[in-house]
C-alpha cells in the first residue's frame, strides 16, 4: 500500500510538471509572460518577467523577479538563445531571480549576453554598479558568480554579462540594440526608483514593455504610438489615489488607447478586485484587451 501511494504521488508530480510547460515557439513573434504578478506574495503569480520570442527562440528577457527562473524554465525558452536582456528597474520583483540564471550562464552561453538597465540616482545606483555588487569575485555578493563579469574577475577568458546603462533622465528615447533584424530602443518613465520602458521592433511588428509607471509622462504615449502589443502593469485597484509608482487602470486603458495600440496586455496583477480594474480600465480603453497569467503567450504576428 505505501509503495502504490509513494508511485502514484510521484506520477501526479510528474503530471503537474509537465501541464505547467508551455513554449511559444511555433510564432513568428509573440510575447510570453513569466511572472504576472507584483511584490507580495501570491499563490498564483510569481513577479515581474517577460520574454519575446522570435520563431523557435526566446529572444528577449526583461526583469527576472521571484519565481521567473522556474517560469524561465518552464518555458522552455534556452539562455543560449537570449539576444539581450532588458531590465526595467532595480526593485527586488523585478532583479531577484538573475542571480539564479546567472549561476549556469558560463556554460550556457559562447556569447556575451547584452545587457541593459537604467541609470541611477541616491536612490539606486545604475545597472552596472548594481550588478557589480552583486557578482564581483572579491566583493560581491555572489563572490562565486564574478567569471560572468569577465576576464578580470575570477579569471574567466571572456565575459558572460555586457552590461550597459541607458540614462533614465534623458526625455527622448535612445537606442540600445540592432541585431540581426532586432532594434531595441528605451525610454525613461516615472516610477519610484529610475526606470526605463523598452520598444522591440522585429519581423515588421512592434512590441513595448512598460513596466512600473504612474503614467505621468505624456511622451510614453508617442514612445508606445501604433505598438502592435503594449504591455502595462496593472499593480493598484479601481479607485485607487494618486500614486507614485503606479498607474491607476483607467490611466494605464487611457497611455493605450491615446497610443492607438494593436492589443493591450495588463500584468504584474496584485491581490485586489480584478474584476473592477478591468471594468474601469475598459472605461478609457476600447480596444483587445488580455489580462496577464504565468506563462500565458500572446502572439504578436
Amino acid at each position: 500500500m505505501i509503495k502504490r501511494t509513494v508511485v502514484s504521488l510521484f506520477a501526479t508530480l510528474a503530471i503537474t510538471s509537465h501541464a505547467a510547460a508551455q513554449t511559444c515557439t511555433g510564432n513568428p513573434v509573440a510575447i510570453q509572460i513569466l511572472g504576472s504578478g507584483g511584490p507580495g506574495i501570491n499563490p498564483d503569480r510569481a513577479s515581474a518577467g517577460y520574454l519575446l520570442w522570435v520563431g523557435s527562440q526566446a529572444k528577449i528577457l526583461v526583469d527576472l523577479g521571484g519565481g521567473g527562473f522556474l517560469r524561465f524554465g518552464q518555458s522552455r525558452a534556452k539562455l543560449s538563445d537570449l539576444a539581450m536582456v532588458g531590465i526595467t528597474h532595480l526593485h527586488p520583483d523585478h532583479t531577484s531571480d538573475i542571480a539564479a540564471l546567472m549561476w549556469g550562464s558560463n556554460r550556457a552561453r559562447e556569447a556575451a549576453l547584452p545587457v541593459f538597465g537604467p541609470s541611477g540616482n541616491g536612490a539606486a545606483p545604475d545597472v552596472k554598479t548594481f550588478l557589480n555588487r552583486m557578482f564581483d569575485a572579491k566583493t560581491g555578493s555572489y563572490q562565486v558568480l564574478g567569471p560572468v563579469l569577465g576576464a578580470e574577475q575570477a579569471g574567466a577568458d571572456r565575459p558572460v554579462l555586457d552590461v550597459s546603462v541607458v540614462d533614465a533622465t534623458k526625455d527622448e528615447p535612445t537606442k540600445v540594440y540592432d541585431r540581426d533584424g532586432i532594434t531595441v530602443t528605451a525610454t525613461r518613465i516615472p516610477h519610484t526608483l529610475p526606470a526605463i520602458a523598452y520598444r522591440v521592433e522585429t519581423g515588421g511588428v512592434s512590441v513595448v514593455f512598460s513596466s512600473d509607471q504612474n503614467g505621468t509622462n505624456p511622451k510614453f504615449v508617442d514612445f508606445a504610438k501604433n505598438a502592435d502589443l503594449l504591455l502595462m502593469h496593472m499593480a493598484i485597484a479601481a479607485k485607487s489615489p494618486p500614486n507614485p509608482g503606479h498607474a491607476a487602470p483607467v490611466t494605464v486603458g487611457r497611455i493605450a488607447q491615446q497610443a492607438g495600440v494593436k492589443r493591450l496586455v495588463v500584468s504584474h496583477i496584485g491581490q485586489f478586485n480584478l474584476d473592477e480594474a478591468v471594468a474601469e480600465l475598459k472605461t478609457s480603453y476600447s480596444g483587445p484587451l488580455t489580462v496577464g497569467a504565468d506563462l500565458q503567450c500572446t502572439q504578436v504576428k
